[in-house]
């Protein structure tokens, strides 16, 4: 056997005796790292068109070998941790979590079972992200669970931080509220079959889908002109808590399992053809909305549907009633939805009534300028007083069955003077809301700057990405 095999054959016995000494876990990545040292390849590029009539001069020089056996002595002397991030799960104790977590120390197992924050917290409570670093005998060093915050006034703007940490022979916990910070993230895809079925291929959030279908519903109604070969571009907040993305389970409450903030800027190319748009706050009036790239707003005085994404299961036409088995015009439309599903306000506005009608069910009636008036009918709750002002998007109730209904659906009429309309002609037909004066030179900054995003955005196909 050759020298170099022999002392290649002597550094991985070497390797595999520090291997045996440590966990796994632990060593895996600095045996793969030694192996590598072993053999090195050099290369030199002519630096000049004419560097081969240069002189050439051939140096050797011996060069010490390296001794495997003094770094792995040397690796030895250091403190190895490891760091581990799990998701809690319902069922866990806090031994199957450390466990999970590849650290094995009843001492901290003991404390969690014990200690007041860790058992209020950690116990029975899935979905928070649990960031554990042991040391190489698997003896628990630090533990910190995030989770959103407590305070409902800081749902969605800040989380909490459990920390359990190791002080000498014991532990102590400690809890704070910090706030959420965010990270902008691209992402494209295509319509195969849904929208949220594209979204989902594409790794991004249901939150900024629903954005996504309210920034072009005044260009595209995603229930019947949807088609397949669309194509999308977003670029979007996610919010993330120590610079990790939230990850939590939404049954937890607080801020979506995605952690997507807002939508910044869309593309969507529908049958062909192309509609962008991004999100602009005024800094004057704080209120912000959606504009295409030339200034003109996507919000029209009416949105188009009173959910942010559902599925029409009655359009505004002539229909067997599903009740009194005869033919009726319907006049209005019926949105499928589980029971519970919010309801918004189309437009801003008056409630003029709140609560049962017969039929109806619970029932919402809000006047709006012009004559005009919306209903929303079979609602399992009722979130507005009569007489009380609402603004567009405003949550009014939540989706139900009550009245007549033969199952869990929300029936929404459009009137004009009194008389039924089909409420997507009038959002369509609706007048748009005006980019302030003062906004413009702002506003074409924000343009220039989301362009450049959105031609990132498009590049992705099919992924979503950090900036």
């Amino acid at each position: 056997m050759s020298p170099v095999l022999q002392r290649l054959q002597t550094a991985l016995s070497q390797a595999e005796a520090f291997a045996a000494r440590y966990p796994r876990a632990l060593t895996g990545a600095v045996v793969t790292a030694l192996s590598g040292f072993a053999v090195t390849a050099f290369g030199i590029a002519p630096l000049a068109p004419d560097a081969s009539s240069l002189p050439k001069q051939q140096i050797v020089e011996q060069l010490p070998s390296l001794d495997v056996e003094d770094q792995l002595n040397e690796l030895a002397a250091h403190d190895l941790a490891l760091t581990r991030a799990e998701a809690t799960r319902s069922s866990d104790t806090p031994d199957s979590l450390l466990r999970r977590a590849g650290a094995f120390d009843p001492d901290a197992a003991a404390f969690l079972r014990k200690d007041p924050l860790a058992r209020r917290i950690l116990q029975g409570r899935a979905g928070k992200m649990v960031h554990l670093t042991a040391d190489a005998s698997g003896r628990v060093d630090r533990l910190v669970a995030r989770f959103p915050a407590e305070r409902s006034e800081q749902l969605g703007t800040h989380f909490t931080r459990l920390t359990v940490e190791r002080v000498g022979n014991s532990f102590r916990s400690s809890l704070t509220t910090a706030p959420l910070q965010a990270q902008v993230r691209f992402g494209s895809g295509s319509i195969r079959t849904s929208l949220f079925a594209a979204t989902d291929d594409a790794n991004i959030p249901d939150a900024i889908a629903s954005q996504m279908a309210d920034m072009f519903s005044g260009d595209i109604d995603f229930h019947r002109e949807l088609r397949k070969g669309d194509r999308f571009s977003v670029v979007f907040e996610s919010m993330t808590a120590d610079g990790e993305p939230i990850t939590w389970n939404t049954t937890d409450g607080g801020p979506s399992s995605s952690g997507a903030g807002r939508l910044i800027a869309g593309e969507f190319v529908n049958n062909g053809r192309t509609y962008s748009a991004v999100w602009f706050r005024d800094a004057v009036t704080g209120k912000g909305s959606f504009y295409s790239l030339d200034g003109t707003s996507k919000r029209r005085a009416f949105l188009a549907s009173p959910m942010e994404f559902s599925r029409i299961t009655s359009g505004f036409a002539m229909r067997m009633h599903p009740i009194l088995n005869s033919w009726r015009q319907h006049n209005g439309v019926d949105y499928g939805a589980p029971s519970g599903t919010a309801v918004r306000t189309v437009g801003d506005g008056v409630v003029e009534q709140a609560g049962w009608n017969a039929g109806f069910g619970n029932v919402v009636q809000i006047r709006h300028a012009g004559g005009r008036s919306t209903v929303y009918a079979h609602l399992s709750k009722i979130d507005v007083k009569k007489g009380q002002r609402v603004e567009q998007g405003q949550l009014i109730g939540k989706v139900g069955m009550t009245g007549w209904a033969t199952g869990p659906h929300l029936h929404f009429e459009f009137r004009v003077n009194g008389r039924h309309m089909d409420p997507r002609a009038i959002a369509k037909a609706s007048e748009a809301v005006v980019l302030p004066a003062h906004a413009k030179g702002t506003f074409l900054s924000t343009v220039a700057s989301v362009k450049t995003q959105l031609s990132v955005a498009e590049s992705m196909d099919g992924v979503s990405s950090a900036e």
